[in-house]
């Protein structure tokens, strides 16, 4: 049988992909073509449930049976850790095989923590104790990058999200770095312990196309579809120039370039089901595109006219006191923030059922 695009991918290049979703069925056919690991977020869980309620409803009754006294908060992340754990038991054969270089599951901590590192820290212990094989997301805030050493150093796996610029990235690298080294400094081994840092490719392009907007910047629109591309290639050549052992992954698609123009090196693909399924029907040769540079005309041109994506491509772009203003941050804090509340609100409904709607 011919090997479809994303196998070719993990079989013939140095790049990995992780299913970007803990839904069972899209988890499956991913792991069917190849993929090594999966991911969530608040935004993905709420889309699940969304999915699946019918069956989860019964599982969230007896959820709210069994704890009496407990908020839809405190049920909402019952029902995140029983959707990650049903993933991470899926992927726990590929990861006691590979001594868990494969097989991992990303957790995302409370959005709602960003700028808080001891809670972050405190909830990225309780879920290591889920699972051995559970990554937990960091957002790359000034306060997650502090997070993100200690975790590492905890030898926890960790991988900084909500993340941008060259500056979060190669902060966020750099402080996993140091977690690394203290453990190595008092004898602990680093053999397992895996960090990441996923950088959100089209969260960036999408913020700089409202930013465009709000300012009438004319800019090339073609242009508007590469600083996410950009910000990668470049992080490939410092992460590797500074030996970080931090892992690029690349996270939130918008077009095919985010997937074929960053394939090769450490880069691994955190790719949503409906994404791998047009992968997989595209007329491309698949090939390490990683070291390939962005059109020089293009990067002059953002450069010129777009001043976040300068603040975004240059190394000491922004300040990590800027971290959490950064507007892909804003923006993307918010909606995680949001996605939360309405998986608790999915649980509110179960627990309190709208009488105007049921009728009693």
């Amino acid at each position: 049988m011919k090997k479809t695009l994303l196998n070719q991918m993990a079989e013939y290049t140095s790049s990995e992909y992780w299913n970007d979703s803990c839904a069972i069925n899209e988890l499956k056919y991913a792991l069917s073509n190849g993929a090594t690991g999966a991911t969530t977020n608040p935004v993905i869980v709420h889309t699940v449930l969304m999915q699946e309620m019918e069956q989860w409803r019964k599982n969230i009754a007896r959820m709210i049976q069994r704890h009496a006294n407990w908020t839809e908060e405190d049920l909402a992340w019952d029902v995140i850790h029983a959707m990650a754990g049903e993933a991470a038991e899926m992927l726990m054969p590929m990861y006691e095989d590979s001594q868990g270089n494969y097989g991992r599951i990303c957790l995302q901590t409370d959005p709602r923590f960003y700028r808080n590192s001891q809670a972050i820290i405190n909830q990225a212990k309780r879920f290591h104790q889920l699972a051995p094989n559970i990554q937990v997301k960091i957002p790359a805030t000034a306060a997650g990058i502090q997070a993100l050493e200690t975790v590492t150093y905890l030898g926890i796996h960790a991988a900084a999200t909500v993340c941008f610029t060259v500056s979060q990235a190669v902060a966020a690298g750099e402080a996993m770095e140091r977690g690394l080294r203290r453990r190595e400094a008092e004898g602990l081994s680093c053999d397992k312990v895996f960090p990441a840092c996923a950088v959100m490719v089209g969260r960036l392009d999408d913020w700089l196309k409202v930013r465009v907007k709000h300012t009438q910047t004319k800019v090339n629109s073609e242009y508007l579809d590469y600083p996410g591309v950009a910000v990668v290639k470049k992080l490939q050549d410092i992460f590797a120039s500074r030996k970080l052992r931090t892992r690029l992954l690349v996270a939130a698609y918008r077009n095919p370039m985010h997937w074929t123009q960053l394939i090769g090196g450490k880069v691994m693909h955190t790719i949503p089901y409906a994404w791998q399924l047009k992968f997989n029907e595209m007329d491309f040769s698949v090939r390490s595109t990683i070291a390939e540079p962005v059109d020089p005309e293009v990067i002059s041109g953002l450069m010129e006219l777009c001043p976040d994506f300068s603040r975004a491509y240059e190394i000491d772009g922004i300040a990590p006191e800027e971290f959490d203003s950064f507007g892909a941050t804003r923006r993307t804090l918010r909606q995680f923030i949001d996605g939360f509340s309405q998986v608790a609100s999915l649980i509110r409904d179960v627990m309190i059922p709208d009488p105007d709607i049921f009728g009693s």
